[in-house]
């Protein structure tokens, strides 16, 4: 692996370039960001996903949604769309991608648009919905043209940005000196009996500056719940229920790991992230498994396998399993202080 990684160096050199050079034109305001009007909060990483962005922003929905009216904008990224388009509750993934259109399913009072111009996008939604009051930028730490009040950088605990290398060689699609524009820095999918010592070890290798600051959250699996809840679904999953395991995900070996510790796994499917699922495929996954096995998938896949026309036998067997972000070291009250105090002074 190492080997592989310094024989593509030099075409990572080749993308650190042209990526510095924006950089520097934005620092000297040759390139300028936009400022909206209202409290904007951008939920984003430096490297090419896994470290858990869409759970964070579900987190802060949550926080603001009793008090403010809160919108989320995002690319939609792998959607068959362009443009500015909202999503709705009867939106599909191809239309709007897998991660808005799990948000607005799960918060259908939140407004929830996709753009891939990020300007336009923050404009339109101002314009067509004045009663929104917050604004959430999902992963657009990178996209400088719009200049967010608060800045969210996740780095995954696996994967520190300071171990990493750009693209290809790693997983970077920015400088780690970026990280300097970020207010917040949250380490991602740490292990939930993580010591202060080493909490304490990894700030000091990603060197803050004074006002930023640092958190660890750790991933919390919550229940198995039925893709197709429209449909009378009276299974019930407990220990001794045999289980297929499939994933469309950056990293699905935690998923993979709960599920072989609670039940009875008879195999494990790995698709590449956000991959878009046929119904052909879903039909040859049961067909490999016994009569009375279920398949079980994450919550973003479980979002693009809502859209398919199956038979209600397979929507029965069909589940995904929901996750919540935790804050360790007793923390969430000053995280919840730090947004909420943003929030109301903007």
């Amino acid at each position: 692996m190492k080997a592989l990684r310094y024989i593509l160096l030099p075409l990572a050199l080749l993308y650190w370039l042209p990526v510095k050079i924006r950089n520097f034109l934005f620092d000297i305001n040759l390139l300028k960001g936009y400022s909206p009007d209202i409290p904007t909060i951008c939920v984003g990483n430096i490297t090419v996903g896994g470290t858990g962005k869409t759970p964070h922003s579900e987190y802060l929905i949550e926080l603001l949604q009793n008090k403010y009216q809160v919108g989320l904008l995002s690319r939609g990224y792998r959607r068959r769309t362009k443009g500015f388009k909202l999503a709705e509750t009867t939106s599909t993934a191809n239309e709007v991608g897998d991660e808005p259109l799990q948000i607005k399913l799960k918060y259908p009072n939140t407004i929830v648009a996709v753009d891939e111009d990020r300007v336009n996008g923050t404009n339109e939604l101002a314009y067509n919905f004045p009663e929104m009051k917050v604004l959430l930028l999902d992963d657009a730490f990178q996209h400088r043209y719009i200049k967010p009040g608060l800045s969210l950088l996740l780095t995954n605990y696996n994967n520190l940005i300071t171990r990493d290398f750009f693209l290809p060689a790693g997983r970077l699609r920015d400088s780690i000196s970026e990280k300097r524009r970020a207010d917040i820095i949250i380490v991602t999918k740490c292990p939930e009996n993580l010591s202060t010592q080493e909490m304490d070890k990894i700030s000091d290798e990603l060197r803050l500056n004074a006002k930023q600051s640092i958190y660890f959250t750790t991933v919390e699996y919550g229940e198995i719940k039925p893709i197709f809840a429209d449909e009378t679904n009276e299974i019930r999953l407990n220990n001794s229920q045999k289980v297929l395991a499939i994933a469309g995900i950056a990293n699905p070996e935690p998923f993979y790991g709960y599920l072989v510790k609670n039940f009875q796994i008879e195999g494990k499917k790995t698709f590449t992230d956000h991959h878009h699922f046929s119904e052909k495929e879903i039909q040859l996954i049961f067909e490999k498994c016994s009569d009375k096995t279920l398949v079980v998938t994450t919550e973003k896949d479980a979002a693009r396998i809502r859209c398919l026309n199956l038979s209600t036998d397979l929507k029965l067997r069909l589940f995904y399993l929901s996750i919540k972000i935790k804050f360790l070291n007793n923390r969430a009250e000053k995280f919840n202080k730090q947004i909420i105090d943003y929030v109301g002074q903007n």
